[in-house]
């Protein structure tokens, strides 16, 4: 992309912030460039938090109906995956899905939920149970 090129369509995602994106001068050489995005980026990041509350949501009513553990909701209100809640604590996915289940969740050790917690920048305590339900303004997703 040419620096000239370089998006400056003042995106709300972007909270007033910039983004610092490669591009090439009239020589060819590049230059770190602050972009203030463009409407395609700031479409894509909305639609993507909204999957992110919908995922919030369903995993929200399958605690509440005992179908999974109160990690998976947390998982997801964190914005994680079990990808990354993998790699933030060091446990093996296939791990964490057993940790799902409300009867394996439940045995738990108190050193294996401090290390949930820590990921999750939650208490020991708060990782198991269930926060009230947040009211979501349309504008601000």
């Amino acid at each position: 992309m040419r620096k000239c090129n370089v998006p400056q369509q003042n995106i709300s995602t972007y909270a007033n912030n910039k983004k610092a994106l490669y591009a090439t001068d009239d020589n060819g050489q590049y230059h770190l460039v602050a972009s203030s995005g463009w409407d395609v980026e700031e479409a894509a990041t909305k639609q993507a938090l909204q999957e992110l509350e919908r995922l919030t949501a369903e995993a929200r009513r399958l605690v509440l109906t005992g179908k999974v553990s109160p990690l998976y909701f947390h998982m997801y209100d964190r914005r994680m995956d079990i990808q990354v809640l993998s790699e933030a604590t060091g446990i093996g996915k296939w791990r964490i899905k057993r940790h799902f289940k409300p009867t394996v969740f439940q045995k738990m050790s108190r050193r294996m939920r401090q290390r949930y917690a820590g990921a999750l920048g939650l208490s020991p305590d708060e990782l198991s149970t269930m926060p009230p339900e947040k009211k979501i303004e349309a504008d601000k997703v």
